[in-house]
């Protein structure tokens, strides 16, 4: 090894160990701001690290997937104060990293690339797929998840049982299938910006009847079977979401 190789693995190591050591401190800043502004509220619920093995039951992070150009896209997709999601946009699809993420993620089915923006803090929801979903996260960003194996018969769920992990900026998070999940919560000023990734035709319009009873109730878009909050007035959604709509 040269002493040019013998520096730049020296870098390496430090760079990782200086990167852990900032994700802690974000996540204690971030706890501390919200201790301090909900004293009086209920129970703060804990930030945990994408890292943690608490996180494996959920998804993973994937390594070795190219997203510079992905990110450079995304400066251009607004970031108003409400939550928006768009499934497909044409100008990320067309780059050369969303076929790394077809063939490789998908196994070559055909996939969309869209986005979901904006400021938010609040659980109002949970979705599950029959398909794993791929966030890239543009800025840092915490994830409120919980598992469909916990969903009961009735098809309603107890939010106690959320987790959240914070993700950092540039990470790349595969959430399995059955992983409930929603919109991303804030976790710096100004909101937050995040790459969604999913199987072609989901979350677009229904061009189908569906029914009314067992799991098709939870229909409310093409491979999305949907559980909110009643406090999130979501409009034709089933309210099953039963305690505390979480807010961080």
């Amino acid at each position: 090894m040269t002493k040019t190789q013998k520096r730049q693995k020296s870098a390496i190591h430090w760079i990782r160990i200086w990167s852990k050591k900032l994700q802690n401190l974000v996540i204690l800043k971030i706890q501390k701001i919200w201790i301090n502004s909900n004293q009086e509220g209920p129970e703060i619920m804990k930030i945990q690290k994408i890292t943690d093995a608490s996180f494996k039951k959920y998804g993973r992070i994937l390594e070795g997937y190219t997203i510079d150009r992905i990110l450079k896209e995304m400066e251009h997709t607004p970031l108003p104060k409400e939550v928006i999601y768009v499934p497909s946009v044409e100008e990320m699809e067309a780059l050369p990293e969303a076929e790394a993420f077809q063939n490789r993620a998908y196994g070559g089915l055909p996939i969309q690339i869209g986005y979901c923006n904006g400021d938010n803090n609040k659980l109002n929801a949970l979705e599950y797929h029959r398909s794993s979903e791929i966030n890239i996260a543009v800025t840092d960003m915490i994830l409120l998840l919980g598992s469909q194996q916990d969903v009961k018969e009735d098809f309603t769920y107890d939010t106690s049982l959320v987790e959240a992990f914070y993700v950092p900026a540039g990470t790349v998070v595969e959430m399995y299938a059955t992983t409930l999940h929603y919109a991303p919560c804030t976790a710096v000023e100004g909101g937050f910006r995040c790459v969604v990734v999913l199987p072609a035709g989901t979350n677009t319009e229904l061009t189908f009847p569906i029914g009314e009873n067992g799991e098709d109730k939870l229909i409310t878009a093409k491979n999305k079977w949907l559980i909110a909050h009643e406090e999130a007035g979501i409009e034709g959604a089933f309210c099953g979401l039963q305690g505390e709509n979480i807010t961080l």
